[in-house]
């Protein structure tokens, strides 16, 4: 029963998944603990847990799709589908935020003072730093695509340099982002502007600051030569969720920074 007359990858059994999981509720607990008893050493130790489940597990797939020939052309297609089903997940939870921001901002309520944006709340002017940001984030999307096309003909420097570019433009959106939180005049609990506005674009954060962790592990693969014009998928992968991020913020930028302003 040693011979494999399929195409499938049966993985092996991993410990991965359990310390994932028990890092997740750690942060989640040390969160509460940062809350309400100013202590930060519950969520540090989960987010090292968490950090060293993703460095081992990632290590792992790499191993079996470069050294192991484990992803076939079958296994890639549920990948690629399996990202698909992914993003559109991550659409829906995008979706919750935008539906919370229009029903409070088409009919605000008399405890707003039936305005939007509500009165004492001094929004961003769209036209600063937030479209600063998008123009950072659509260069990004054409540096990203610049790479992928660079790659599927086979010019590896090209794709290097392209794939720089975006990581790069990624870290610039973020601090960008982190300096517009610094100077912002309203908080998470000023009204229901307040608590969408930082849901929202905080979580558009996280998710530029994991697309730009996902870029960046596939630099450092691209560097060491574990691409090729037709093994790409990891890169590939990690373009579509970068596009994502892309449309959200255009999203974003249109619904809460310039309408909403």
């Amino acid at each position: 029963m040693t011979k494999k007359y399929h195409p499938f990858h049966i993985v092996d059994q991993s410990p991965w998944p359990l310390t994932g999981a028990l890092g997740a509720m750690l942060m989640m607990v040390g969160l509460l603990e940062l809350i309400y008893l100013k202590s930060m050493k519950m969520i540090i130790i989960g987010l090292l847990i968490l950090m060293m489940t993703m460095y081992q597990w990632w290590r792992d797939i790499v191993r079996e799709s470069t050294y192991q020939g484990h992803h076939t052309f079958m296994v890639i297609n549920g990948l690629k589908l399996g990202m698909i089903l992914f993003i559109t997940s991550e659409v829906l939870f995008f979706l919750s935020f935008f539906w919370a921001f229009f029903h409070s901002s088409l009919a605000p309520n008399i405890e707003l003072g039936m305005i939007w944006p509500p009165k004492g709340i001094q929004a961003f002017n769209p036209m600063s730093i937030p479209l600063l940001n998008t123009l950072i984030l659509l260069s990004s999307g054409v540096t990203v695509t610049w790479c992928h096309h660079s790659i599927l003909v086979n010019n590896m420097n090209l794709s290097k340099i392209s794939l720089t570019l975006t990581v790069l433009l990624g870290l610039y959106f973020t601090i960008l982002q982190g300096w517009e939180y610094w100077s912002s005049s309203f908080s998470f609990s000023d009204s229901s502007y307040g608590s969408t506005f930082f849901m929202a674009t905080g979580f558009h954060g996280i998710h530029v600051i994991v697309g730009s962790t996902f870029l960046l592990l596939c630099l450092y693969r691209l560097m060491i030569s574990q691409f090729s014009m037709i093994h790409n998928f990891g890169l590939e992968a990690a373009i579509w969720y970068w596009h994502f991020v892309d449309v959200v913020w255009l999203f974003l930028y249109t619904s809460i920074y310039w309408w909403g302003y």
